[in-house]
């Protein structure tokens, strides 16, 4: 039995979903209204042990049939599988690679937006985790829908098959914990598009983040210090 409170992911907190999947190497809130990951959360663990990639993209059969996504709904979609917990932050064993491709890990990017924006956040993310003071960097993100404007769903199209609405933008909000304890924060709102932008343009206060994502985040951190650091917008490191 997985209980949050023995998972050092959750340690900070861990926000609600309709179903929460205790993976190996992270943990992940799902959502069956939106057919994909509400959130996902991670203690970044780079290192690589010489892998690579498993690209074994696979149904997670632990989501109800009806709310669950399969191959057949991202295939001829145009748009990418995008990782919300990044292959390349898993890479010590095979199994914790592998991992990262079940398709409740994905979410519909355009692929703009997977291979350039959203992968050079994680790309830093990894860079501020080598950094030598940094003892563990803790990384929650996931899809944000604007219901003020259209959604475009992907899916087989079928009534009785899943579709799986596009989010409009996507967030990831970042805490560190440095040699002295001290704990960073950074949040950043990323939309689902095409950018030329750097990424210092989309850092945002991470109770921004609660608004637009309707969840919690870190929640077991409490008190004016913290309540500072969340309306703070902190620089890029």
């Amino acid at each position: 039995m997985n209980l949050p409170n023995l998972r050092r992911e959750t340690r900070y907190g861990m926000p609600a979903a309709d179903q929460i999947m205790f993976n190996r190497h992270y943990v992940l809130g799902y959502s069956y209204y939106f057919r994909q990951a509400k959130w996902a959360l991670e203690i970044v663990n780079p290192d690589n042990m010489g892998l690579e990639r498993s690209d074994n993209f696979r149904p997670d059969y632990r989501i109800p049939e009806i709310f669950r996504a399969d191959l057949v709904d991202y295939s001829g979609s145009g748009y990418d599988r995008g990782h919300l917990v990044a292959s390349a932050d898993k890479l010590e064993t095979e199994l914790q690679n592998s991992e990262t491709f079940l398709l409740s890990n994905m979410t519909p990017q355009k692929p703009q937006f997977n291979r350039y924006t959203w992968k050079a956040l994680e790309t830093e993310v990894r860079r501020l985790d080598a950094k030598p003071k940094i003892l563990e960097t803790y990384v929650i993100c996931g899809p944000i829908f604007y219901f003020d404007q259209p959604v475009v769903s992907i899916g087989a199209g079928d009534s009785n098959e899943v579709t799986i609405p596009v989010p409009h933008a996507y967030f990831k909000s970042i805490l560190t914990e440095n040699d002295r304890g001290t704990l960073h924060m950074w949040s950043f709102v990323l939309p689902n598009e095409k950018s030329n932008k750097s990424l210092d343009k989309f850092r945002v206060p991470t109770t921004l983040v609660e608004k637009l994502a309707g969840i919690k985040l870190w929640e077991r951190l409490v008190g004016k210090k913290i309540d500072r650091e969340k309306l703070r917008v902190r620089k890029m490191w």
